[in-house]
């Protein structure tokens, strides 16, 4: 690091956006995915930021502007929002989840359980923020370096004795959990996704792995065994390591004793325990949360207890009842080939005598091309019927969005695809075509509460054009 200028500054606010910067801000320039920083210098310090830290320097500097040269911009932002907010993530426990599937129910679980534990507890997800149990505003899986250290000082502040969290790859690619203080970290699983930004499979890999790389030696890292990549993640942590499994020796094991649609019955280390949640996959988050508990020293029937209570996500495989109780509607965020398998495997499963099942499924716009033909097999494999739609197509055409996937469907499926592209008519037309004990899946946009069309959000909840085509 290499300074010019005063060292002595008082510091009003930091910024990495240069349309925020106020007299007395620290502007950082961070290289984004859309932007560079370094060539809003200028602006900055017209809008008056009296300190500038940035990988390069501008050539003309000007003498009453303290210029801070660093080796990682980003590193550094977090580095300075932590000791800015006065270093919340040490004033509480940090947990972070990261891994494909399973992030948003798993924080949840956690979140739900220490509160019916007794403690206050803070939550960063994809469906919502938390401080304790008031609501704020969730827009990305991990918010920015500065709102995310100013969210926990909020609940540290709050009384919160925990807060949980999760991890995207981008956020770890970012750095933006750069100088936070985690008490724990968990991986839950792997597969296919976000491609369109880290371009290949390793380096997705190696993005998650960077969380792992940054925990202190106090810290316990809580891996699924059964997935592959587990032991890779934590091949240079510092962490403390643990394991938890259905399937092998681990330091926290499962076994499922009966699966069915009224929830799962387990066995966890010994001990029975009946769970509202559903499927397989939710066995592994449910002892992803029993596992991480029983490291934050919480006692173990105490904790199986409260997690029988509790119930999942919104937009977890989410249930909607048809009318007099035939039909059932769910609605799962599944939107990576890997997740609609295990979702659809699920209601496989549950499934009585010869229902169907109905899939309703679109793809992003302006991301992963590449798994838009499999999601679309994947659909086919599983399902009786399908109908290809529109997801959040963004900047994109949504039919050629829906040509994408119509290419993964087998030629012995040709027949059961249908293509509606406006997504409340393929909602509406899959529940005409279902009959008595069918299951009608809708994937891919769970929680979310608009649809994205060229650039604007459209209020949209499959939740509710769910349960009303069902009530029709």
């Amino acid at each position: 690091m290499a300074m010019e200028g005063s060292a002595s500054r008082t510091v009003e606010q930091l910024d990495f956006d240069s349309r925020k910067v106020r007299p007395g801000s620290v502007f950082v320039a961070v290289r984004g995915t859309q932007a560079d920083g370094h060539q809003f210098i200028e602006k900055a310090i017209g809008q008056g930021a009296a300190t500038v830290v940035a990988e390069e320097l501008p050539e003309q500097r000007r003498p009453e502007v303290t210029y801070i040269k660093v080796a990682d911009s980003a590193t550094a932002l977090g580095q300075m929002a932590n000791l800015f907010f006065g270093e919340p993530s040490k004033a509480l426990k940090l947990v972070g989840v990261t891994g494909t599937n399973g992030k948003t129910t798993t924080v949840t679980l956690l979140h739900s359980l220490f509160t019916a534990l007794g403690y206050k507890a803070g939550l960063l997800s994809t469906v919502r923020n938390l401080i304790g149990q008031e609501p704020l505003e969730a827009t990305h899986t991990t918010p920015d370096a500065i709102a995310v250290n100013g969210l926990l000082r909020e609940m540290a502040d709050a009384g919160c004795d925990y807060a949980f969290m999760e991890v995207s790859s981008h956020a770890a690619h970012q750095r933006r959990i750069a100088g936070l203080h985690f008490a724990g970290a968990i991986f839950t699983n792997i597969s296919h996704d976000h491609l369109d930004y880290h371009k290949t499979f390793k380096a997705y890999i190696d993005a998650k792995k960077m969380f792992f790389d940054i925990l202190p030696k106090t810290a316990f890292a809580l891996v699924n065994a059964d997935d592959k990549r587990g032991g890779v993640m934590v091949q240079n942590t510092r962490a403390r390591k643990y394991t938890y499994s259905l399937r092998s020796m681990a330091s926290f094991k499962a076994k499922i004793l009966d699966n069915s649609i009224s929830g799962l019955h387990l066995e966890v280390d010994g001990r029975e325990v009946f769970s509202r949640l559903i499927g397989e996959f939710n066995a592994y988050n449910l002892l992803a949360a029993y596992g991480a508990a029983v490291l934050l020293d919480q006692d173990e029937v105490e904790t199986l207890t409260a997690l029988s209570q509790l119930g999942a996500a919104e937009g977890r495989f989410d249930y909607v009842a048809g009318a007099n109780g035939k039909r059932t509607g769910i609605v799962d965020y599944a939107h990576t080939p890997d997740a609609l398998e295990k979702v659809l495997s699920t209601i496989h499963q549950l499934r009585a005598g010869n229902s169907r099942v109905i899939t309703v499924v679109g793809c992003g716009g302006d991301r992963d091309k590449a798994k838009r033909p499999k999601m679309a097999k994947v659909a086919c494999d599983y399902s009786d019927q399908v109908v290809l739609t529109s997801d959040n197509p963004r900047s994109e055409d949504p039919n050629a969005i829906i040509a994408d996937m119509q290419a993964g469907v087998p030629p012995y499926a040709s027949r059961k695809v249908l293509v509606i592209t406006g997504r409340r008519d393929a909602i509406r037309t899959a529940c005409r075509l279902a009959e008595a004990d069918d299951i009608i899946l809708v994937a891919g946009k769970g929680h979310e509460k608009y649809q994205e069309v060229n650039g604007v959000r459209h209020p949209f909840d499959d939740k509710a054009v769910l349960a009303e085509a069902l009530a029709e």
